[in-house]
């Protein structure tokens, strides 16, 4: 079975690429969301409950059980597919993502809810000062930091106001049906994130009975802060015994 690895927000598939070039494991994908990089169809809303659907139709169409892996949006849609439909999921790994009725979205998340700020925001981005603030607010490395806000375009912009004016209660409408989830779990979380903090992580690992809790030494980017840790434990995850 293939493993499958998603990304959040304002990522694609290469945020992917550093802990990719650390595993030995070669059967691995990582699919852009809709709107992420890959087009989304006219009728696609971006909202949270989409974004599920979507991945749930593509996860059927593997034919078998995958080691699901999720970063951020990623973490947070991912847990939900293995909560509700346990059968598309061998293992599950989940970072940064909070599924908690305690969780209070971050002031730039809030910016987006808003309609007003939100369209004003989006409208007066400007990469180069983006790139800045993901590199001061979140360390993220300054050349990670550029090639991200790159793909930061109109149809990303778009799809990231509509899924977090979707996902104003998702902490408390989600949550319940974590205990749902029977995969073996592992959290990692960089637990200097300052958005989504690491008493959610804490939280969300006791949630899904996390067989490990990797609390990593950096911000929200575990995956572009720390790959080589991250492929670490994702292959002894992996290779667990069943």
């Amino acid at each position: 079975m293939p493993a499958i690895l998603i990304h959040g927000v304002p990522d694609t598939h290469r945020v992917w690429d550093g802990v990719r070039r650390h595993l030995t494991r070669r059967d691995v994908e990582a699919w852009d969301l809709p709107g992420f990089g890959a087009a989304p169809s006219p009728d696609f809303g971006s909202t949270k409950e989409e974004y599920v659907d979507w991945l749930v139709e593509r996860l059927e169409q593997v034919g078998e059980p995958v080691d699901l892996v999720g970063h951020d949006w990623g973490c947070i849609f991912t847990a939900r597919i293995a909560s509700i439909r346990p059968d598309l999921v061998r293992t599950w790994v989940g970072g940064n993502g909070p599924i908690s009725a305690q969780y209070v979205w971050h002031p730039l998340a809030k910016t987006w809810q808003d309609p007003a700020d939100g369209d004003r925001y989006m409208n007066e981005l400007e990469p180069t000062s983006f790139a800045k603030d993901l590199v001061a607010g979140f360390d993220v490395p300054p050349e990670l930091a550029e090639q991200m806000v790159r793909h930061v375009d109109g149809p990303m912009k778009d799809s990231i106001l509509k899924l977090y004016r979707s996902a104003l209660t998702m902490g408390a409408e989600w949550e319940p049906a974590l205990a749902n989830l029977s995969a073996p779990a592992l959290v990692f979380w960089g637990v200097l994130d300052p958005a989504c903090q690491i008493e959610f992580g804490e939280k969300l690992g006791a949630a899904v009975r996390a067989s490990r809790m990797l609390r990593l030494d950096c911000n929200h980017w575990p995956v572009l802060q720390k790959p080589a840790d991250v492929a670490a434990a994702l292959e002894a995850h992996w290779n667990q015994p069943e």
